[in-house]
């Protein structure tokens, strides 16, 4: 069996405000497979999404392991983090993160420029023309609807090729329509690419055409 693309040992993630310490994740255990979709569900508050920032390397676990392709994100600093999710990771979110002043062309090409791609736009074109926005690579965020909006973070989060797809609630922001069809489109995108896939979801239609559901309640893994 091969080893794991994810594997969190004992994973935990505390925080300290003004009244006193929170702890958010209390000792996750928890392997994902290679080209495995997994989605992860619970209630607000379970700790679903600080669970996927954990994975990315975008919060840092206060005890315990995480790690990603073999390699222990805790024992990583900021810029080599960034460089880890560059080369193996994309992340969609649910409220897009589109760089407004810039079209929907060079937001998909910007992590390829990043990592020195001389071909950045022509893939970021392909990119685009794959989630079906061909004709609006020259428009701006505000020049689009939600739906679209969510297209183009899906053709940035794919333009890479990453090895991890790291989802959170990628159709929260929509209507029902757009956020089905977000949903395929990142399941087919998924397919052609065979990229491992996390996805935090509340929708149990979503959460049912994944491989794996792991249920959080309390910052914890729900056996029940």
């Amino acid at each position: 069996m091969s080893d794991p693309v994810l594997s969190l040992t004992n994973a935990q993630l505390s925080l300290s405000g003004n009244a006193g310490r929170i702890d958010i994740l209390k000792g996750i255990d928890l392997g994902v497979k290679v080209g495995e979709t997994l989605a992860l569900v619970g209630p607000s508050g379970s700790g679903k999404s600080s669970l996927l920032m954990l994975m990315g390397g975008l919060e840092r676990a206060t005890g315990g392991t995480v790690q990603a392709l073999g390699h222990n994100l805790g024992t990583m600093n900021e810029d080599a983090l960034a460089r880890f999710r560059r080369a193996h990771m994309g992340i969609v979110f649910q409220s897009f993160h589109l760089i407004p002043t810039m079209t929907a062309l060079e937001n998909v090409a910007t992590p390829l420029e990043l990592a020195g791609a001389r071909d950045a736009f022509e893939r970021a074109e392909a990119a685009l023309a794959d989630v079906g926005l061909g004709e609006r690579i020259h428009h701006y965020a505000a020049q689009m609807s939600g739906g679209e909006q969510q297209r183009v973070a899906l053709a940035r989060a794919f333009v890479t090729r990453p090895q991890i797809l790291l989802a959170d609630e990628p159709t929260g922001n929509l209507d029902a329509k757009n956020g089905a069809a977000i949903m395929d489109k990142l399941m087919a995108l998924r397919d052609a690419h065979g990229a491992t896939l996390v996805l935090v979801t509340h929708d149990a239609a979503l959460a049912a055409r994944c491989d794996r559901v792991v249920n959080l309640r309390d910052g914890m893994v729900d056996a029940a």
